[in-house]
Order: C-alpha cells, then sequence, then structure tokens
C-alpha cells in the first residue's frame, strides 16, 4: 500500500508512448507542381525525390494559394480568416482596427499553433524561416507563439544576400540586421535557415531535453523572387532551358504520365494565352528568359542541397528513423511582376535593389504549374495544388504509390495532435479556441483511406472552391466584397479532367447549386463575408 500514492501520481502526469516521433515540416515558398523531379521536373533534387520514392507522395494536396494565408492554415490548422488572415498579413504596419477581424492581418488569440500544441504534449520547438504572420506586434511572433528557438525573417520576401530595411533576420525576438554567413560562401537565406534548424537539433541532442521528441518547423524563402542564387548553381543551369516553356511543359508533361502522377486521359493545359510561343521570341530575348529561370531552378537546387544537409544531421544523431518530415510548398507558381520576367540574376544582387528583380514572370510560372493552369492567388489546381510528402521511416513503407486521395493544409495539425498525442485544447490562456476542421494523415501513412466526411474549401481574395469527392466548383472573382456570383462558379469532374478544362456548370446546374450552398455555409461558418452582403 504504501507504494499506492506514488502510483497515483505517475497516473495522474500525461502518459505519451517512448515512440512518439520527431516531427519536421518543411516549407518552400512560391514552386510550382512540376518542379521537383519527383514531380515531373529536370531540376536536381535527389534529397526531397529519396523522401519521395521512400515515403508516400500525394497528388492533390491543397494549400490556400497565397503566401501568408497558408501560412496561418498551416500553423494553426484553422481557415485563414478565422485567425485574422483572410487576405494578407499588415506587415510592418500596426493593426488595422478599421476592417473587420477575419481581415486583421495578425494571427488571433482564437487559436493555437502547432508549436503551442506540440509543447503541451512535451516537445521541445524550434522554427528557422518565413514567419509571415504579423505585424510589429511581438506578441504573435515566433517565440511568443509557442516555439522555444527561432531564427530567420518575419516578413513575407528578403532579399536571399543582403536583407535591408524592415525585411532583416530576426534571432529570437531580436533584430539580426547584419547577419554573418553559415557556409564559406557568402550569407544566403537557404543555407542561414537550414543550418541554424541542424544546429538546433544538434543542440537538443545535447541539451537537457534530450529524451523528448521535438517538432521543428523550416520555411524556406526560395524560390520566391528576388531569384537570387550563387555563383556556382547559376553556373550548373546556364543554358539549361534554352529549349523555351513550350517545350519544357511538354516533357514535364512526358515525365508525369510516365510515372503515373497524371492519369493517360488527361489533357495539358494549354500554354497560357497572354504568353508568347517561345519560337516567337528573338534569341536575345530568348537568352534573358533563359537565365532568369536558370535563377529560379538554382534555387530550388540549393534547397535540396540544405533538406541533404538536415537529412544528414538527422542520421548522424539517430533521430532518422523516427522523425516524420512533411514537405510542401506555400501556393503555386508565381506569375507576379511581369509576363516575361524582370532583371539579370547576375547583377541584380546588390544591397537594397528592388525585391522583385530578379524574377521570372508568368510564363515560366506557366511551365512550373505543368499540367495545370493559372497560378498563386488563384484556387484553381494551378494555384492551390501543391506536391506533398510524407516520410517516416519507422511507419510508412516504402515503394508507395501514389496516394490520389484529396487533402488539405487543414490537416497537418490534427495530424501533430494524433503523432504526438497532445490535445487540442478548447480554451489557451483565458481565451476560447475555434474548433480545427482537419483530419489525421496518419491513415494514409498506412495505405488506408481518410475517411473525409466533409468537402474541401477555400478562399483567396474573391477565388474559391469546394472540393467534394470527384466534383470541383471553382471560381475567379466569385465572392466579391458585394456577395457571391454564383453565375462564375466552373464546375469539374476531377478524376477524368484534372487539369480543369472541360467546365460542366452548365450541363448540371442542379450539382452547381449543391455546392456552392455547401460553399456558402462553409464561408458563413469561416468568417469569409464578416457581414451580409460583403465585407464593409
Amino acid at each position: 500500500m504504501r507504494f499506492l500514492p506514488a502510483l497515483l501520481a505517475l497516473f495522474a502526469l500525461p502518459v505519451f508512448a517512448d515512440d512518439r516521433p520527431n516531427v519536421v515540416l518543411i516549407m518552400v515558398d512560391d514552386m510550382g507542381y512540376s518542379d521537383l523531379r519527383c514531380y515531373g521536373g529536370e531540376i536536381d533534387t535527389p534529397n526531397i525525390d529519396s523522401l519521395a520514392s521512400h515515403g508516400l507522395r500525394f497528388t492533390q494536396f491543397y494549400n490556400s494559394a497565397r503566401c501568408c494565408p497558408t501560412r496561418a492554415t498551416l500553423m494553426t490548422g484553422l481557415h485563414p480568416h478565422q485567425v485574422g488572415i483572410g487576405h494578407m498579413t499588415g506587415e510592418n504596419a500596426d493593426t488595422d482596427r478599421s476592417v473587420p477581424p477575419a481581415y486583421q492581418g495578425n494571427i488571433n488569440d482564437s487559436c493555437v499553433t502547432l508549436a503551442q500544441v506540440a509543447k503541451s504534449a512535451g516537445y521541445a520547438t524550434y522554427m528557422c524561416g518565413k514567419w509571415h504572420l504579423a505585424g510589429k506586434d511581438p506578441a504573435d511572433w515566433p517565440l511568443q507563439r509557442g516555439f522555444d528557438r527561432y531564427y530567420g525573417c518575419l516578413a513575407g520576401a528578403v532579399h536571399q544576400f543582403h536583407p535591408y530595411g524592415a525585411r532583416i533576420m530576426y534571432d529570437g525576438n531580436k533584430p539580426d540586421p547584419h547577419p554573418q554567413s553559415t557556409t564559406d560562401r557568402p550569407f544566403y537565406t537557404t543555407d542561414a535557415f537550414a543550418d541554424h534548424a541542424i544546429q538546433y537539433i544538434r543542440d537538443h541532442e545535447e541539451g537537457p531535453s534530450k529524451d523528448d521528441p521535438y517538432f521543428l518547423y523550416l520555411a524556406f524563402t526560395a524560390p520566391h523572387w528576388p531569384h537570387h542564387a550563387h555563383d556556382e548553381e547559376l553556373e550548373k543551369y546556364e543554358g539549361r532551358y534554352s529549349m523555351g516553356w513550350d517545350k519544357l511543359r511538354e516533357q514535364r508533361f512526358a515525365r508525369q504520365k510516365e510515372s503515373g502522377l497524371i492519369p493517360a486521359k488527361w489533357e495539358l493545359s494549354p500554354r497560357d494565352a497572354e504568353v508568347p510561343a517561345w519560337d516567337s521570341l528573338k534569341p536575345k530575348k530568348q537568352h534573358e528568359c533563359t537565365d532568369r529561370m536558370g535563377a529560379y531552378a538554382a534555387m530550388i537546387d540549393r534547397v535540396d542541397q540544405k533538406i541533404g544537409d538536415l537529412m544528414a544531421a538527422l542520421k548522424e544523431t539517430g533521430d532518422f528513423e523516427n522523425t516524420l518530415i512533411l514537405f510542401l510548398a506555400d501556393n503555386g507558381a508565381c506569375a507576379e511582376v511581369s509576363l516575361l520576367g524582370v532583371g539579370d540574376p547576375r547583377t541584380d544582387r546588390a544591397p537594397e535593389t528592388d525585391l522583385t528583380r530578379p524574377s521570372y514572370g508568368k510564363a515560366w510560372a506557366n511551365a512550373s504549374a505543368t499540367p495545370y493552369r493559372l497560378y498563386k492567388h488563384f484556387a484553381h489546381e494551378g494555384g492551390a495544388n501543391t506536391p506533398f510528402i510524407a516520410h517516416w521511416p519507422k511507419r510508412i513503407q516504402e515503394g508507395r504509390d501514389w496516394y490520389r486521395e484529396p487533402a488539405q493544409i487543414i490537416d497537418v495539425m490534427a495530424t501533430l495532435i494524433d503523432v504526438s498525442k497532445a490535445t487540442y485544447p478548447k480554451t489557451f490562456e483565458g481565451h476560447k479556441i475555434t474548433p480545427i476542421d482537419g483530419i489525421s494523415l496518419a491513415p494514409a501513412f498506412d495505405g488506408q483511406p481518410l475517411a473525409r466526411n466533409e468537402p474541401i474549401f477555400i478562399e483567396h481574395e474573391n477565388n474559391a472552391f469546394v472540393r467534394d469527392g470527384e466534383w470541383k466548383l471553382v471560381g475567379r472573382n466569385v465572392s466579391p466584397a458585394s456577395g457571391l456570383k454564383p453565375r462564375r462558379w466552373e464546375l469539374y469532374h476531377m478524376t477524368d479532367d484534372g487539369t480543369e478544362l472541360h467546365n460542366l456548370a452548365a450541363e448540371m446546374p442542379e450539382r452547381v447549386k449543391s455546392m456552392s450552398r455547401q460553399w456558402s455555409g462553409w464561408a458563413e461558418r469561416a468568417h469569409v463575408y464578416p457581414k451580409p452582403g460583403g465585407r464593409k
């Protein structure tokens, strides 16, 4: 009986399985669906390809179509409107009290982050890279939102070699306006983020919490513009894209079909109507465009190299077998800035160079999005469908075929809760917490269906979709401030027409109405329309 108090005390403590995995979440910025070699590309990505071939590859994994809304959902498991980032962040500005709470521009107190949830389950929590979830208020910065250590940029875009102005590096809460290189090359964000992450892992293994699992969020700014790259990678890709975007799209599409990623019956979307045929360009313009795509590819190549360094560190510490690595992009290819791109990758690297220089433009983004149409910002597949890879040697059997059931970024929180044995809170620090909609992806790790009971929804700056099984209702400028425009909906049968080329809305008006009602119900619950009839 003398052991009874100790026994009761033991059962009063949280009891976790010893085999809970570390979780490493890797996000890249503005990368197209087909850029990775394992998704049809030609860029050298052997380390990411290894994660894919020895893990699980999703064919349809939806983000929120833009940088900060996606990060808001990823970090919280909630839709971006629910946490205050219905459009974009109020970057480097005070909160604007004149707009509804759903559009304040910084994450609010009705949510908890992945780090806060992981910490509640006894995980150490680390982050390196792009935050993009707050304005100037440090209360919404990483250390105040559950991370034990942080190094990176709080803003949405940054000069990759010489961060300047308000878009500088931070070490925790402390500004780092003159960052030092972590390699024998000049300072470069991709290197710095990965190397700090690796150091956090090594420090963890040598520190007092070495017996605890950890959650690491590594958020690269690459390949978001400016498309800066080291000379070595620029030289590697010099001339690689002289075939032009038309042949590149054909080559990538052929590889996607050969790998089984794209069903044989699907059609390649036509070249964007605004993009000229490659052969119509003069040789000088072709050379300029070739260099811009080469720099973009060089950025992805360097990300892959640094992921390789991270994988090596996990193996050195003995963590690799029981670490769940998740890899994805925040949105589709970026068609911003110009049609054919701007700048010179070798000369536009000086301090304080405009952050849009260099960038590759809509023409190459169209190729990055292969086989889809449209881009970042839109709810069509080219904007919202990301490569998604899950790697966990202890749980996921290698050699698996493509996983074809749709999933969404809201599911990452539910998955973390599942594998970490955490409990999602109803309240946190005195605030009521909004329940999550996502479901755990763990069944997919075992080759089982996800058994999702509800459709998938997104909305970003008036672009929206609802995905219900094989059907997708999607529209551009369908949800403006004046209210829903149901005539702008397009309807696609995704099993037969995954590239969204044959709109069935006119043929199936009842299905359109039904799915439109589903979307409207979700939009009201998610605060897409804070007031009836608009966002004013």
